[in-house]
């Protein structure tokens, strides 16, 4: 399970299906728009460094931390680096396309507030739309225009493409989103499983500059995109402690194997774990064992 794709692993995932295409448009950002005809029937659980909306016709899941709906007619999903979320296809026949798309590019040359606070992409938003014969249509026909538009010589493409892209948007808005997601039978073990499988992958700590970057239960749940009150419940429910106690416990099993089994000192220790003063880690270990880290160190318990 992957929670942080970038545009790179995107494209390496996909290299069979997509080729190779460049990652270019550096100055004014990236944008790319694909056929689904080719994707893979179930992508990873993950967060994305970049935005996407994808017109799926076929058949599948959309899964979030705590909740999924069935798309069973043409859809239009938006998504942003923020929410994570996997597909699941019911059946072969899947059609209809995709774009990828930074918020750089879509802002290059106009003074927009932050996608995120859209209310297609913004956290607590609702981002499938089931689409009417007439607007797949329409929007089939944007997306064939970005096709043919992002193989051409046109000096001025990215412009019509970002064109294009508002186009589709502001024609979106004018849709009535999706209202049927359902809540998973067994939530709290779903929420708890994923809250475990990504404290783990925070670990291990390669170098004091890969520093710890989830450090709280809040953390945690704005990685979910749930709330932190879920979150708490569902991990205690689940595994009998608190999410700041598994934190805690993990934090301590990483700072024991770094005294053990490293040569860095306390403070390159303390820095790699989140702290931001030597003395803070010191402290906190020794709260929680009883012990400093220079006796564990020295006498490697």
């Amino acid at each position: 399970m992957e929670y942080n794709e970038s545009l790179a692993s995107f494209y390496e995932r996909n290299a069979s299906t997509l080729g190779n295409p460049s990652l270019g448009v550096n100055k004014i950002g990236h944008f790319n728009v694909f056929s689904r005809e080719y994707c893979s029937p179930m992508t990873p659980y993950s967060r994305r460094d970049y935005y996407k909306i994808s017109l799926i016709v076929g058949k599948g899941k959309l899964h979030y931390a705590d909740k999924w709906i069935k798309v069973d007619r043409p859809a239009l999903l938006f998504s942003n680096p923020i929410v994570p979320y996997s597909w699941e296809a019911d059946d072969e026949d899947q059609k209809g396309w995709f774009c990828l798309f930074t918020e750089q590019f879509l802002q290059n040359g106009n003074r927009l507030g932050s996608l995120q606070d859209s209310p297609l992409f913004k956290i607590g938003g609702t981002p499938v739309f089931f689409v009417d014969e007439d607007q797949q249509k329409t929007l089939a026909d944007i997306y064939t225009k970005m096709m043919t538009e992002i193989q051409s010589d046109y000096i001025h493409k990215y412009d019509m493409l970002r064109a294009y892209l508002h186009l589709m948007i502001h024609e979106t808005m004018r849709m009535q989103p999706a209202e049927s997601f359902e809540p998973y039978q067994n939530a709290s073990q779903k929420v708890a499983s994923l809250f475990m499988e990504l404290l783990e992958r925070q670990f291990p700590i390669d170098s004091p500059e890969a520093f710890l970057k989830l450090k709280t239960p809040n953390d945690y749940a704005k990685s979910l995109s749930i709330h932190v009150n879920s979150l708490n419940r569902s991990v205690k429910e689940m595994t009998g402690k608190t999410t700041s106690q598994q934190i805690t416990g993990r934090i301590i099993q990483e700072a024991h194997a770094l005294l053990k089994h490293t040569d860095w000192n306390i403070a390159e220790i303390a820095y790699g774990l989140g702290f931001e003063e030597p003395s803070y880690f010191t402290n906190y270990f020794k709260k929680q064992t009883g012990l400093t880290p220079n006796a564990v160190r020295v006498n490697v318990v």
